[in-house]
C-alpha cells in the first residue's frame, strides 16, 4: 500500500503523467510513495471537497473549488509545505494568471500543474483560419457549422468570457450582481444568435465531447470558446487551436481560465519524499519533457514557448498564448461551484430552449436578474472566502508590481 493517496481527474491529461511519475517514487521505507485515483470531471460536484479531503492526501482541483475547500478547512496553504524558492519560481514562471488563480487571501493554496483556458478551435479542412473577432464569428456561422460550449457549467463560462471580450469582467465578490445589465444583454444576444445556428445536439456536449465530435464526425467546423486540450492538436484528424475572439481588432481575447492545481489536504502530513516528488513535477525540464510526453498540459511559460513542445502539438501553445495571458480568473468563494451550474441552467433556458422563438428583452432581463440573485446569495454570512490578489490579465497589479503571495515574501 502506498504511503499517500492522491485524487485527480479521469482523463489522460489529468492522470497519465501523475501515474507514471509515481511508478518510480518510493517512500522513506522503500515502498510506494503515492497512489493516484481518478474521478470524472464532474466529481467535485457529486462529492463535497471536505469529504474527498478526508480520504485523500493530495487533490488535483480547479481554482474555483478553493472557496469551499478553504471554508471547510480541507486543504493547507502550500506555503506551509513547499519551499519559498519553488513558489517564487512558479509565481514568476507560470503562464498567464495560472499561479495567481490559486492565491486567496494573500496565500497560495495549490500549485498550478496544468494550464488551460477557453480558446478557439477549427478543422483546417473546413475553415482556412480562425476568426479574430466576434463579428467575424457570426459571419462564419452563416457559412459553416459553428458550435458553442454550453453543457454543464460551460454556458456561464462562455457568457463570462464574452463579457470579458466586451470590456467588462464579471464580479468576483458577491454583493453587486454578476455583470452589468448592458454587457449581459449584449453577451446573451451574441450567444443566442450563434446558438440558433449550432449543429444539432452539440449544446449537450462537454468540451471533450465537442472536440471528439469535431475531430471524428466533422459536422462542427469551428468553436469560438472551448477549453483547450492539447491531446486533440496532433495525430490523425488533428484540430487547429487558435486565440479566442475579441470584440474588435486588437481587443482583449475574452476567456475564462481553467487548468488544475495540486492541493495538500489537512489530513496529510507530507514528508520530505512527497514534497520532493511533487516539486520535481514543476522542474522546467519536467514541464517541457515528461509532462507533455505523457499527455499533460504544462503550466510553465518556458514549456509553452519550447520549440519541441510546440512542434509535437501543432503549435498549440504558441497559437493560444495571448488568450492565456488575457484570461479572467473566476471567483474563489464558498458556494461558487453550485452557482456556476445553476446560472448555466438559467442561461441555457434562454439560449437553447428558447431557440425557434424570439427571446424577449423581458426574458433576458429576468434571466440576468436570476443570475445576480444567485451570485449575491453567496455573500451571505459564513459563505464567502474573500479574494484579493491584485491580478490583472497580464499577471501584474495596476501599479505594475508582481503580486506577492504574502507580505513576508514581498520584494520591492
Amino acid at each position: 500500500m502506498a504511503q499517500y493517496r492522491g485524487l485527480t481527474w479521469d482523463h489522460p491529461r489529468g492522470r497519465l503523467a501523475l501515474e507514471r511519475a509515481a511508478v518510480d517514487a518510493t517512500s522513506a521505507r522503500g515502498g510506494a510513495l503515492i497512489q493516484w485515483d481518478a474521478h470524472p470531471l464532474e466529481g467535485f460536484e457529486s462529492a463535497p471537497i471536505d469529504e474527498l479531503a478526508a480520504r485523500y492526501d493530495v487533490i488535483v482541483l480547479d481554482h474555483p473549488h478553493l472557496g469551499d475547500a478553504i471554508a471547510a478547512d480541507a486543504i493547507r496553504p502550500v506555503d506551509e509545505v513547499f519551499d519559498a524558492d519553488l513558489l517564487d519560481a512558479l509565481e514568476a514562471g507560470c503562464v498567464g494568471p495560472s499561479f495567481g488563480s490559486y492565491v486567496v487571501d494573500g496565500r497560495p493554496w495549490a500549485l498550478p500543474l496544468d494550464a488551460a483556458t477557453q480558446v478557439a478551435v477549427f478543422r483546417p479542412d473546413l475553415v482556412e483560419a480562425a476568426p479574430a473577432t466576434w463579428p467575424e464569428v457570426v459571419a462564419l456561422a452563416a457559412e459553416a457549422p459553428v458550435a458553442l460550449s454550453l453543457a454543464g457549467p460551460h454556458a456561464l463560462l462562455s457568457f463570462a468570457s464574452v463579457c470579458v471580450a466586451l470590456g467588462e469582467e464579471p464580479a468576483v465578490l458577491p454583493g453587486a450582481g454578476f455583470v452589468s445589465r448592458a454587457t449581459g444583454r449584449e453577451a446573451v444576444a451574441l450567444l443566442a444568435e450563434l446558438a440558433a445556428r449550432s449543429p444539432e445536439a452539440s449544446a449537450s456536449l462537454n468540451p471533450i465531447g465537442l472536440l471528439e465530435r469535431m475531430r471524428s464526425v466533422g459536422d462542427i467546423a469551428y468553436i469560438p470558446l472551448v477549453y483547450g486540450y492539447v491531446n486533440y492538436a496532433s495525430g490523425p484528424g488533428a484540430l487547429r487551436f487558435a486565440e479566442a475572439p475579441s470584440a474588435g481588432p486588437g481587443g482583449r481575447r475574452g476567456s475564462t481560465i481553467g487548468g488544475t492545481g495540486i492541493a495538500i489536504t489537512r489530513r496529510s502530513v507530507p514528508d520530505v519524499a512527497l514534497v520532493a516528488h511533487l516539486t520535481q513535477l514543476f522542474e522546467p525540464a519536467t514541464q517541457a519533457g515528461f509532462i507533455p510526453r505523457n499527455a499533460g498540459q504544462p503550466s510553465l511559460a518556458s514549456a509553452w514557448a519550447d520549440d519541441a513542445v510546440n512542434a509535437a502539438s501543432g503549435d498549440f501553445y504558441r497559437r493560444t498564448r495571448r488568450t492565456m495571458a488575457d484570461a479572467w480568473v473566476r471567483p474563489r468563494v464558498a458556494g461558487y461551484i453550485p452557482f456556476q451550474s445553476q446560472a448555466s441552467a438559467v442561461l441555457r433556458e434562454i439560449l437553447i430552449v428558447g431557440v425557434g422563438a424570439v427571446t424577449s428583452a423581458a426574458s433576458v432581463d429576468a434571466a440576468l436578474d436570476s443570475i445576480d440573485v444567485l451570485f449575491d446569495s453567496l455573500g451571505e454570512p459564513g459563505r464567502a472566502a474573500s479574494v484579493s490578489t491584485g491580478i490583472t490579465p497580464a499577471g501584474i497589479n495596476p501599479a505594475g508590481i508582481n503580486p506577492r503571495i504574502n507580505p513576508e515574501r514581498s520584494r520591492a
